[in-house]
């Protein structure tokens, strides 16, 4: 019953998403190229409320618990497990003073309204997986772009989502990078679990009821360790507090 339920509200839900996507990404460019960066974070920001509020036609609701007083200038490395692309919007708004900033596949870079110009204009890094070499310049750049302006850098070091929720190895190059080239870097560990619930028929119909939550743990300082213990440390502190059905 709540699966057959799932088509109609699937399809209602995604009249709205893509009608958020085109309605903002016009918004957006006028921003950037007229009003400058800080007027396009608020509209990119402002995007990611409405994108949470397209995902509450399903039922889906968010709960986010940060109990830390993170300094806002100080750069920040947010690392996370990663388990469907609706993890995005909820660390961008509730982590939106501190201007995250994405490792995405090049893929993304075009073909999507809102999402793609923001991944090209707003600050994050694409890169291309089959060319190894020219990816980890590019975070190298992407790394010191961070360092420079006091943003944070987001990355998913499982590399792809999960779609059980069962947690993947890390792979550790790409945070490695960032560590070497951030060394005022705070890093943020952050425990995701049940996004990926609303994917648990497939792209359609979605999940309903999902109840997306974010454990934002202890910041740990860059140079406060070796990077590949340190690495191996947030690892474990992320997985222990994700949950899952074996």
């Amino acid at each position: 019953m709540i699966k057959l339920l799932a088509y109609p509200l699937t399809l209602i839900y995604a009249f709205f998403f893509f009608l958020t996507l085109i309605v903002f990404h016009p918004i957006q460019w006028f921003a950037f190229n007229v009003l400058g960066y800080q007027a396009h974070k608020r509209v990119v920001i402002c995007l990611q409320f409405w994108l949470m509020r397209c995902l509450n036609i399903l039922g889906t609701r968010f709960t986010f618990n940060n109990p830390h007083k993170i300094d806002s200038n100080r750069p920040l490395i947010i690392v996370a497990n990663h388990q469907s692309m609706y993890d995005i919007s909820p660390l961008m708004w509730y982590m939106r003073k501190h201007h995250p900033k994405f490792i995405s596949k090049k893929e993304l870079g075009k073909g999507i309204p809102s999402v793609s110009y923001n991944l090209r204009h707003g600050g994050s890094v694409l890169i291309d997986r089959k060319k190894p070499i020219e990816s980890i310049k590019a975070i190298e750049n992407f790394a010191k772009r961070v360092e420079k302006n006091n943003w944070a850098a987001v990355i998913f070091p499982e590399g792809t989502r999960s779609r059980t929720g069962k947690p993947k190895p890390f792979k550790t190059k790409g945070l490695v990078t960032l560590m070497n080239h951030m060394p005022n870097a705070l890093v943020v560990p952050v425990s995701i679990n049940n996004s990926w619930k609303t994917l648990r028929y497939g792209k359609f119909p979605m999940g309903l009821g999902a109840h997306i939550t974010f454990k934002v743990h202890q910041p740990i300082a860059v140079n406060s360790e070796e990077p590949i213990a340190l690495v191996k440390q947030i690892e474990q502190t992320i997985i222990k507090d994700i949950h899952y059905d074996e």
